[in-house]
């Protein structure tokens, strides 16, 4: 596994019913949600890893802190880009922003770990 500081993705959605406060149950306005927002990130920062991890691993999201600074109306694009900042054996840390067009809507930090994912799903409860 050799994933190198700089290593970025961007992951890219538009504002639909589904992704909205008022859908996902963290708001009662029709605006791009924060779990969406989230989710979105962590999206970018396991895609960006991905090609460089072994046969049968995966990445889990672990840690993640944001902000959420502007609000985004349904047909809005949203992009969210993350660079990976530090590796540390299994550990991945990130920088995460999301935006739509020029307009920062938020940013923070990520933290993924490298996992088999066959032995992640056996230890389930």
């Amino acid at each position: 596994m050799m994933i190198e500081v700089g290593t970025k993705h961007i992951s890219t959605t538009v504002v639909d019913s589904s992704n909205v406060a008022s859908a996902v149950g963290s708001g009662g306005l029709d605006v791009f949600a924060t779990p969406s927002m989230v989710a979105l990130m962590e999206h970018a920062a396991m895609t960006a890893v991905a090609p460089f991890l072994a046969e049968g691993d995966t990445t889990v999201g672990t840690q993640i802190s944001t902000s959420h600074l502007a609000p985004s109306p349904i047909g809005a694009t949203i992009e969210a880009e993350a660079t990976v900042t530090a590796v540390d054996g299994r550990k991945i840390e990130f920088e995460v922003e999301a935006r739509c067009g020029e307009q920062l809507l938020g940013r923070g930090t990520h933290t993924r770990f490298v996992v088999n994912a066959a032995k992640f799903m056996s230890k389930l409860l």
